[in-house]
C-alpha cells in the first residue's frame, strides 16, 4: 500500500472544484473543496461519521447544531456524527478547504467541478478504497 503524502496546502490552494476526493481508505476519506463567494456546503447532517474541515484559504463560517462561528485560513473544524452542520463563503474569493469523512462518504476519485455537478450525482461511498 502507498498511503497519500502531498502537500495538503499546495493542493487545496490550487483547487477550483466544489468537490474532490482524493484518497478513500476502509475508514476515512480525504476530499478537497472550494466554495464560491456566497456559496455552501448546505445544511446538512451525517448520522454514522465524524467530520473533520481545514480552511487554507478565504473566510466564511460554519454553523454547528444552530451556532455559527467566523472561520478563515488556519482553521480547524470539527463536526461530530449527527450533528446539522452548514459551511458558508462569506468573502469575496474562493473558500478552499479540505475535510476528512471518517468513515468515507462519496465514491473514490469523485470529482465535482461545481455545486450543481454535486446535486445532480446522488453518489455516495460504494465500498471501493483507493487502493
Amino acid at each position: 500500500m502507498k498511503g497519500f503524502v502531498k502537500n495538503i496546502e499546495k493542493i487545496t490552494e490550487e483547487n477550483e472544484d466544489f468537490r474532490r476526493v482524493l484518497y478513500t481508505g476502509q475508514n476515512l476519506q480525504l476530499v478537497l473543496m472550494a466554495l464560491r463567494p456566497g456559496e455552501e456546503i448546505g445544511l446538512e447532517v451525517h448520522d454514522d461519521r465524524d467530520q473533520f474541515f481545514r480552511v487554507e484559504q478565504g473566510k466564511g463560517e460554519v454553523v454547528i447544531d444552530g451556532v455559527l462561528i467566523p472561520i478563515s485560513g488556519d482553521d480547524g473544524i470539527i463536526v461530530p456524527a449527527g450533528a446539522r452542520h452548514n459551511i458558508i463563503n462569506t468573502g469575496e474569493s474562493l473558500l478552499q478547504l479540505y475535510t476528512i469523512y471518517a468513515p468515507p462518504e462519496h465514491r473514490d476519485g469523485v470529482v465535482h467541478g461545481t455545486k450543481g455537478d454535486a446535486e445532480a450525482d446522488h453518489e455516495h461511498f460504494d465500498g471501493r478504497t483507493t487502493e
